[in-house]
């Protein structure tokens, strides 16, 4: 058996080679023959993605090519992204230009991204879909109470309620659909962005990656969204306008699903009774980060009022 702890890896694939401008992928020697062949089939999808939005040819941001999928080995050889991951620390120290670049680049990148493969008509959907809302309803009535006052847990009951029943009109539309710092890389030296991990593209309700994690995180989110209204051909589909009442809503709960989905995970890994001292600092530091988030709603819902 490989020894795949000296190797960058992931849930399924591992790089067993780091080359200046190439990385040569396998799947986990832990997987079986059937999750080997299924990542395999997951591999040539993701290609034929990665291929169809190159072809677009647009210059203002890179996707780096997959040059081959190698059934017989089992491998992939990707081209390296430049850069580093789009965080806040980095994205704050770039003067004014280089941060319309961004904006302009996520802006065309998910217009191109859009526009790739007919949208779908209009439809309604809940916005708790994109939740674990059961797991969320189960901690507030039974657990919440135990590591939060009556306050927090009658104002994070609200925000179950509100984001529970919200829904709205939208179509779905071609994506990357997991647009977060570390799938969007950012060259310096050329000012450019890399789009990479195309793994969970398909068809995602269209504001799924206008108001992406990336975008919340940066808080450009607003600008993204301007670029991507003068960018986008509008005989395909209308979007209303920044102004537009409803539209403000859909970007309230879109950034406080953001914000649900790390409260959510955080609650899960809370132990009740746990008597170690590592398992009760592990609580301390989940509730800590759970308040943080909820502060994070309150200050969304406040600045939406506004």
């Amino acid at each position: 058996m490989i020894d795949i702890t000296k190797y960058n890896h992931g849930r399924e694939t591992y790089a067993v080679y780091y080359g200046d401008d190439f990385v040569l992928k396998r799947p986990l020697p832990t997987l079986s023959e059937e999750k080997k062949h299924e990542w395999l089939a997951k591999q040539h999808k993701t290609k034929e993605i990665i291929d169809a939005i190159r072809a677009v040819g647009n210059p203002v941001y890179n996707v780096p090519s997959m040059r081959f999928v190698n059934d017989d080995e089992y491998q992939i050889l990707e081209e390296r992204a430049p850069g580093e991951p789009l965080t806040q620390a980095v994205y704050s120290k770039l003067s004014n230009r280089q941060k319309f670049e961004i904006i302009n680049s996520i802006g065309s990148f998910l217009v191109d991204m859009n526009e790739s493969k007919p949208v779908k008509p209009m439809e309604n959907y809940k916005i708790s879909n994109e939740i674990k809302f059961n797991r969320l309803d189960s901690f507030v009535e039974n657990k919440m109470s135990i590591w939060f006052t009556k306050k927090e847990t009658m104002q994070m009951a609200r925000i179950r309620d509100e984001i529970g029943t919200f829904e709205y009109e939208t179509r779905q539309a071609w994506s990357h659909g997991d647009l977060n710092f570390g799938n969007v890389l950012y060259d310096s030296d050329k000012s450019k962005l890399s789009f990479i991990d195309f793994a969970e593209a398909g068809y995602k309700f269209i504001y799924h990656d206008i108001f992406a994690p990336l975008q919340v995180e940066l808080d450009i989110y607003k600008n993204v969204y301007d670029v991507y209204m003068k960018l986008h051909d509008k005989s395909l589909y209308l979007m209303p306008g920044a102004k537009n009442e409803l539209l403000k809503e859909i970007i309230k709960y879109r950034l406080i699903v953001v914000h649900l989905k790390r409260f959510i995970k955080a609650s899960d890994d809370l132990r009740i009774n746990t008597v170690s001292k590592k398992g009760m600092n592990n609580n301390l530091e989940k509730v800590e980060f759970m308040r943080k988030q909820m502060q994070s709603i309150y200050d969304i819902e406040s600045q939406i009022k506004r």
